[in-house]
């Protein structure tokens, strides 16, 4: 039985696996997407999120933590730089897998795995849905103070149609009294 056995051995020692997924990993940090099989990348998945995790702390136990799984200088400098600062305020989820059509030679399931927030294509939809924030209830102060606030804005323009009214007439008094004068001089 297998219960509780989580890792896929993907048909490997334990040298070969780890060695492969570090390898794996410095690829994807490095391309930000690498194309490999589905399984491996399903298993390269749970390898290379808790190493991004680990990045965000930029201390020197973290960068030791993370070269003691990738083994390359130059991969722990761009995860640190780079990487890091992009999934700063990502609470987890850093890379994405997309299935592929199969491999012909063998008919192997492909797939490719890539960083989540170096994808343009999917990055500038996600950046406007971040800025556009709809609010998809009211609460009952604010439904108690909205009817009053119409009521307000409907007075107003209630209140300019008076003025204009108000102000009409004393043109139309003011203007009889223009020829009563005249007729006033023309008598003289």
């Amino acid at each position: 039985m297998r219960h509780g056995k989580k890792h896929n051995h993907l048909g490997r020692t334990t040298s070969h696996r780890k060695a492969m997924l570090a390898n794996m990993a410095s690829s994807l940090i490095t391309h930000k997407r690498i194309t490999t099989t589905l399984a491996k990348a399903k298993a390269l998945r749970v390898y290379v999120e808790p190493i991004i995790t680990k990045s965000k702390n930029d201390t020197t136990h973290s960068r030791r933590t993370v070269f003691a799984y990738l083994q390359n200088k130059e991969v722990v400098t761009e995860l640190f730089r780079d990487v890091a600062a992009k999934v700063a305020g990502r609470p987890g989820g850093y890379t994405r897998i997309i299935k592929l059509n199969n491999r012909l030679g063998d008919n192997a399931e492909m797939a490719l795995i890539e960083l989540v927030d170096y994808n343009e294509v999917y990055g500038k939809d996600a950046a406007a849905a971040e800025k556009k924030t709809t609010r998809r209830g009211r609460t009952k102060a604010k439904k108690a103070d909205a009817p009053a606030a119409e009521v307000k804005e409907e007075a107003a323009p209630v209140a300019e149609a008076k003025e204009e009214v108000a102000e009409a007439p004393v043109a139309e008094e003011a203007a009889p009294e223009a020829p009563a004068a005249d007729d006033a001089e023309e008598k003289a």
